[in-house]
């Protein structure tokens, strides 16, 4: 059996003060484009996934996120990269609007929302998890 690499990742579950989730649209010349994502991205060697997420924010959204609790990590494999994904509950810093620095548009949805919005097939048990929370009163 072909063994495929692993490669670790962070995203942020970014609410706004409505209940509402950032979403990231990943550019169509990408892995995946297209589709909506939690913005985030790679750890890199020695980081910890919090700090990942502080620095990829930054890099992506150019804000600043104060990550909460961790979710459910999430290993999925699709046909040439197995990824495992780290999730966080997460907000920004009241500073600045984010900005679509690495995508091609950002947008906020709500938990009725966010089932009629294609995403990552790894996103999915997130997504599950983020609803059935709200379905809980958080």
């Amino acid at each position: 059996m072909e063994s495929r690499p692993v490669v670790e990742v962070v995203c942020a579950l970014i609410e706004d003060d409505a209940g509402r989730l950032l979403l990231a649209r990943r550019p169509a010349h990408k892995h995946l484009g297209g589709l909506w994502e939690f913005p985030g991205g790679k750890v890199e060697a020695g980081e910890q996934p919090a700090a990942a997420l502080v620095r990829e924010i930054g890099e992506e959204l150019g804000c600043v996120a104060v990550p909460g609790e961790p979710l459910r990590a999430v290993t999925h494999a699709y046909a040439t990269v197995t990824v495992r994904l780290s999730p966080f509950l997460a907000r920004l810093v009241p500073v600045a609007e984010p900005v679509a620095r690495e995508h091609e548009a950002l947008r906020w949805v709500t938990r009725e929302e966010i089932g009629g919005v294609s995403m990552p097939a790894a996103d999915e048990p997130i997504v599950a998890e983020w609803v059935a929370r709200g379905a809980k009163g958080g």
